[in-house]
């Protein structure tokens, strides 16, 4: 108990220097940068690695803490291979903090997964479920740093953290391109819950709140991207869109749990 308590705020902590390290003068992609973005990578991925050790968990805190692990994760290769994608740590770290935070005191029971289907199909849809909500986060705060940027060009007040964060056309080209990953990797995510769901039933689909968000969350995005290609949508119409569908995929799941698990 006093490993996996000292492993979780290990975790937590390994978030907040991460943000900050990009707040120095002159801050770019250099040692300390590397060494506390993966320190936020690692910390979290193992102490979400320690909670599905007896097997994958429903309990909502798990579903949080795997998050955070997966988008902690996935920017690392965002910082080493976008030139401009580093530049979203000052919004992200606090927001995965944040969410670390409340899956730390908002931990249940662990509730393992039940179902009939052949553990390979599940295996691979937990895999891409977990791989949806990394893309998605990072989506979503590039979109976030949309707003905070416009917002100060509109004001024309620039505060401290705006010249951190990538400019507005850099900001929505990252969103763009995470979100055509997202769209591909629901997309999969929806066909192996398919082949789970006949597995398990001998139905393709069935018309849950789970499908309802992810089915909505996927045609709201194919539409976005849609529009952006025939019609030029951007700026802050496409980050509303973008956040909106980020919220679909959250209440399809983690927000489900969340009412179950810790409101009722």
């Amino acid at each position: 108990m006093e490993d996996s308590l000292a492993l979780n705020l290990s975790a937590l902590a390994a978030l907040i220097p991460a943000a900050l390290v990009v707040l120095r003068p002159g801050a770019g992609r250099d040692g300390p940068f590397w060494a506390l973005i993966l320190a936020a990578a690692v910390v979290p991925g193992a102490w979400a690695g320690e909670l599905l050790t007896r097997g994958w968990q429903t309990d909502f805190g798990t579903a949080l803490w795997v998050i955070v692990a997966a988008t902690a994760a996935l920017f690392v290769p965002l910082a080493a291979f976008s030139r401009q994608g580093w530049r979203l740590a000052p919004l992200l770290m606090p927001y995965l903090a944040a969410l670390g935070l409340i899956a730390s005191v908002a931990r249940g029971e662990p509730e393992p997964m039940a179902g009939g289907a052949p553990a390979v199909w599940v295996d691979l849809h937990i895999l891409i479920a977990v791989a949806i909500f990394g893309l998605l986060s990072l989506a979503a705060v590039a979109s976030t740093a949309v707003f905070v940027q416009e917002r100060a060009l509109k004001h024309k007040r620039p505060g401290r953290l705006t010249p951190m964060l990538p400019s507005v056309a850099d900001s929505e080209r990252l969103a763009g391109r995470l979100l055509a990953a997202s769209e591909v990797v629901l997309g999969l995510g929806l066909a192996t819950g398919m082949a789970i769901e006949f597995f398990e039933t001998g139905a393709l689909l069935r018309l849950d709140h789970k499908t309802l968000f992810s089915l909505s969350a996927f045609i709201l995005i194919g539409a976005l991207l849609l529009g952006h290609r025939v019609c030029g949508v951007r700026g802050r119409i496409a980050a509303r869109v973008v956040l909106v569908a980020y919220l679909l995929v959250i209440l399809a799941s983690p927000g489900v749990k969340f009412v179950t698990q810790v409101l009722l």
